[in-house]
């Protein structure tokens, strides 16, 4: 598959999460929730995970931005739900080295459609917006940690 392919592949990905988010919406359960915005382009995400058993048995989130951070955000909920906590700040981590341009070392997780966002790296000032989701999911865990 040429470049150009793959590069229209991932824009489809993106914009399908984008226009059908995968888990938006609010927990009924009692869960941890995270408020976070990236003030440089206006995006916002209410992130709210259910840790049982140090597992995020759910996840969902709201807010509003652009296609980038609303279909990271979708995505991240797909990836994280059923994961451990440890194995889901992995996968943040390696979120970050992906935007950041840097090599990531083999996993042992599928990134699945994550892996179309990529090519964010070309756009340094929508790093912020890809990665809003994460960090508030960071949060999310750093917050589940204290109670």
């Amino acid at each position: 598959m040429s470049f150009d392919n793959l590069d229209t592949l991932y824009r489809q990905v993106i914009m399908d999460h984008y226009k059908n988010p995968r888990n938006r919406g609010t927990l009924e359960q009692e869960s941890v929730t995270i408020d976070m915005n990236n003030p440089t382009c206006g995006d916002r995400i209410e992130l709210h995970l259910q840790i049982e058993n140090d597992i995020v048995t759910d996840a969902k989130f709201e807010g509003e931005g652009c296609s980038i951070s609303m279909s990271s955000a979708s995505m991240m909920t797909q990836a994280i739900k059923g994961k451990k906590k440890e194995d889901a700040l992995q996968m943040s981590s390696i979120f970050s080295k992906m935007m950041l341009g840097e090599d990531v070392e083999e996993v042992d997780f599928d990134l699945g459609d994550i892996a179309a966002l990529q090519g964010v790296t070309k756009f340094p000032a929508r790093i912020k917006c890809a990665t809003l989701a994460w960090k508030a999911m960071e949060k999310a865990v750093d917050a589940d940690e204290q109670q």
